[in-house]
């Protein structure tokens, strides 16, 4: 059963013994919906939109999520870069491409692997 727990946002994959019982419970609490109740429902992440987006633009998201995880904002690893902001942000959206000297660079502010840019 996949169940979604609105407030805070919650979801929760659950089987086994007692699966309707724990579902009770957490009503008590907050407010849940349920996504699915049978395991044939699933599919495979990726043939999800979400996957396929993440996919879509794999440098973009890997590259916004090592600058998040540095703790920098857009504007203060450009200017570690020596570029302008929109450039970074060009880069993370997927509209504009790495050269693997940029490459080379962001990997070595950010302490992350070249090969992960590429």
């Amino acid at each position: 059963m996949l169940a979604l727990v609105k407030k805070p946002r919650i979801e929760l994959s659950i089987q086994g013994e007692h699966v309707d019982e724990f579902i009770d419970w957490i009503k008590k609490k907050f407010e849940v919906t349920i996504l699915s109740s049978k395991s044939e429902d699933s599919i495979p992440v990726e043939e999800t939109d979400f996957w396929k987006e993440m996919q879509s633009n794999r440098v973009g998201n890997l590259l916004a999520g090592a600058r998040l995880k540095a703790d920098l904002t857009q504007a203060q690893l450009a200017e570690k870069l020596n570029v302008r902001q929109n450039m970074i942000s060009d880069y993370e959206r997927g509209k504009r491409r790495l050269s693997p000297a940029m490459a080379k660079r962001m990997a070595q502010i950010l302490n992350i692997k070249m090969d992960r840019l590429s």
